[in-house]
């Protein structure tokens, strides 16, 4: 399986939002990672339907939405409008998650659950083989430039354990904290996406940057 990059334009330079879209469309990244926050289920706000939109306008690569929000499946819809092409929501927020996932998939899109830090990974056990993706969060979700979590690498051993039992196609991403230096490690443990932010948009070479953890993908792979 092909080891994926997603950019997290959280990360980016707002003022120059555009600039820093055509970056990504220009490298090797495969995805672009959107964080929706709503100031409730994590303590910050970040893009609405317009900036999404925006984004969209730009973007040549698909939109790789992480919806950290309570009720995602009121917005669901108008996030496949504004161009999602994958659709992720948190396991925390959604008391009927069959029912969301598959509204997701009658959408077109990419169906995921992501799992905050203190979240097992078995309690996915029900449903893994319903979903196109798997979120492994190894930051507590809400800000970016947190330090990773060192347990994210058992998290990782254990999803990819229930993906190859319920549903071998299924993608691994993980997102927090992720750089060269452990990205390597991160693949090994089973993770096909990685979504980087600071460490991209914060380097000097941004393209070189995203080069290079795909690099470390192939070499997995290889």
């Amino acid at each position: 399986m092909n080891h994926l990059i997603a950019p997290s334009i959280l990360a980016a330079d707002f003022g120059n939002l555009q600039r820093d879209i055509e970056m990504v469309n220009q490298s090797h990244a495969d995805w672009i990672h959107v964080d929706i926050m709503d100031g409730m289920f994590v303590p910050n706000i970040s893009f609405g339907f317009p900036v999404v939109t925006a984004v969209n306008k730009h973007a040549k690569k698909p939109l790789d939405l992480h919806l950290m929000i309570v009720e995602p499946e009121r917005y669901l819809q108008r996030f496949k409008e504004a161009g999602a092409s994958h659709i992720t929501v948190h396991y925390e927020t959604c008391p009927n998650l069959n029912r969301t996932v598959q509204q997701i998939k009658e959408l077109g899109c990419t169906a995921g659950v992501a799992l905050n830090p203190a979240t097992p990974v078995e309690l996915l056990e029900d449903i893994v083989s319903e979903l196109d993706l798997v979120l492994i969060m190894s930051v507590n979700p809400g800000f970016g430039g947190q330090h990773f979590i060192e347990n994210t690498y058992k998290k990782l051993n254990d999803i990819k354990e229930l993906g190859s039992r319920y549903n071998p196609n299924l993608l691994i991403e993980v997102d927090g904290g992720i750089d060269e230096k452990n990205a390597t490690d991160l693949f090994k443990a089973g993770a096909n996406v990685l979504v980087a932010g600071n460490s991209v948009f914060s380097s000097a070479d941004p393209q070189s940057t995203i080069a290079n953890l795909k690099q470390l993908g192939r070499q997995i792979g290889s």
